[in-house]
């Protein structure tokens, strides 16, 4: 029971070492997207210079809610996962490769489709998904958000 204790206890104290390093970091971004990033001029009706300062403080408060009620769960990951997670970051670096010349709406489709069918989904309905993912993703930030999207392939349609 003392081993266990014990063990249980460095689990402990490696999250708020964990938590106590990235804060450093989620301060520093924080301090910097505060006092350093200055946009002149808003192209979106939040503008530039919220999203880098509200990342900054949801981090630093994820971050002291780590450091004071650290997780008391052992984390094992098996190959399995690990594989799994190595796909998804490989996904996600293809996608950002492939929004600019295929576009928001086709490569939202296809990340979302193949995501799908990684968790399970039969083909026909993760391709559905993806449609709806892409399509009124694109409308929602177009329309709703004012925002700008790449048009891809499909901008003779968009």
């Amino acid at each position: 029971m003392a081993r266990y204790l014990l063990m249980l206890r460095e689990d402990i104290m490696a999250d708020r070492i964990f938590a106590a390093a990235i804060l450093a970091i989620a301060l520093a971004y924080t301090i910097i997207a505060f006092t350093i990033i200055r946009a002149p001029f808003q192209y979106d009706p939040l503008g530039p210079e919220s999203w880098p300062q509200i990342l900054g403080v949801v981090s630093c408060l994820c971050c002291l809610w780590l450091l004071a009620r650290p997780d008391v769960a052992k984390l094992e990951i098996h190959g399995k996962t690990l594989g799994r997670l190595a796909i998804v970051v490989f996904m996600l670096f293809a996608y950002a490769w492939l929004f600019q010349p295929l576009g928001f709406v086709l490569s939202t489709w296809i990340f979302s489709a193949a995501f799908s069918v990684m968790l399970g989904a039969t083909l026909v309905r993760a391709l559905i998904f993806g449609a709806a993912t892409g399509i009124i993703g694109y409308f929602v930030c177009t329309i709703l958000l004012e925002l700008n999207l790449p048009d891809g392939l499909l901008k003779s349609f968009l």
